[in-house]
């Protein structure tokens, strides 16, 4: 069977047990074929873990799940180097959490910065450095990250640093009254154990399907579209003077990259070998939202990162 088939057939067993998020599967896929990290954000209830889980579920993978709280240590996450007397070495390294392919870092607004610190060269860099040695990541190495809205008590704010690390951030919302109902329905299913097991979908699937992706076609149109719309977070002005007012700090060269990666992705998922305006604009909210600084301004007039980005969109034309 084809990749992209497998591909398919693997969002289509997750979205048998995530009602009503259809988009955020999709998106979530997307940031696994292209090798990048996501951060889930809603409020509690919404399926950020559930989604995850299925993930793993139904992809031949290992999964390691990660609660952070005020009190967690940095190397409660990537490993630390344990005394053996009785061993030639006599000092072992015991690997953290940190080491498996699906990594859920849940709630990671709830430890403070030198936590979520502790992440940043696995994710960059797919490798740990402890007591001097680096250690290499998995293969099929992603982080998964949750949060809560900020404004929600008890979080610390990610450093900037960190969330241009995750190649994309996508905002789960509450599902409509007739998915709700669909919610309840599963949820006594599985009370009642009556859900099928299949055979996880291995991950050399996913190691084609990028191999797949890497030829999907940028034509320059597209790419100058890509490039005008990052550029327009740098220098506002030279679209629309609002703009101007609202973005404190642009994004840079690695959401160019980003963008790149995310819409040959799209591309593929619908079966084209290049790259149209839709597919940037499909994906162009989750790439940026978190790549913004908005200013003063922007906050007073109740702008968000996304009513920015949808105004970029309105000033920026295809050529």
């Amino acid at each position: 069977m084809p990749s992209s088939e497998q591909i398919k057939e693997l969002k289509a067993r997750i979205q048998s047990s995530i009602i009503g998020q259809e988009d955020v599967i999709t998106k979530i896929l997307i940031g696994l074929l292209t090798d990048g990290n996501v951060l889930l954000e809603g409020l509690p209830g919404l399926a950020k873990t559930r989604a995850v889980k299925s993930l793993a579920k139904n992809l031949d993978c290992k999964l390691s799940r990660i609660q952070f709280t005020p009190d967690l240590l940095p190397s409660d996450v990537t490993g630390t180097e344990v005394y053996q007397p009785e061993s030639q070495e006599k000092f072992i390294f015991q690997p953290g959490p940190i080491f498996s392919n699906l990594v859920l870092a849940d709630e990671i607004n709830r430890a403070p910065a030198k936590v979520q610190a502790a992440l940043l060269e696995a994710m960059e860099e797919r490798q740990v450095s402890v007591a001097g040695k680096t250690h290499a990541m998995e293969k099929l190495f992603m982080v998964l990250a949750t949060q809560n809205p900020i404004e929600q008590e008890g979080t610390y704010p990610l450093p900037e640093a960190q969330l241009d690390r995750f190649i994309m951030k996508i905002k789960l919302d509450y599902p409509d009254t007739k998915d709700e109902a669909k919610i309840m329905r599963l949820n006594r299913e599985e009370s009642k154990g009556t859900t099928q097991n299949t055979t996880p979908v291995p991950q050399q699937v996913i190691f084609d399907a990028r191999q797949e992706i890497g030829n999907v076609e940028v034509k320059e149109a597209a790419e100058n579209y890509i490039v005008d719309l990052v550029t327009a977070t740098r220098y506002p002005e030279k679209f629309n003077k609002d703009l101007k007012r609202w973005i404190s700090v642009g994004s840079s060269p690695r959401a160019t990259i980003a963008l790149d990666k995310c819409s040959r992705t799209v591309a593929w998922l619908a079966g084209r070998t290049y790259v149209t305006a839709d597919d940037v604009r499909f994906i162009i909210h989750d790439v940026l939202r978190h790549r913004l600084i908005l200013s003063y301004e922007a906050n007073a007039d109740g702008y968000t990162a996304d009513k920015v980005i949808d105004e970029i969109l309105k000033n920026v034309s295809v050529v």
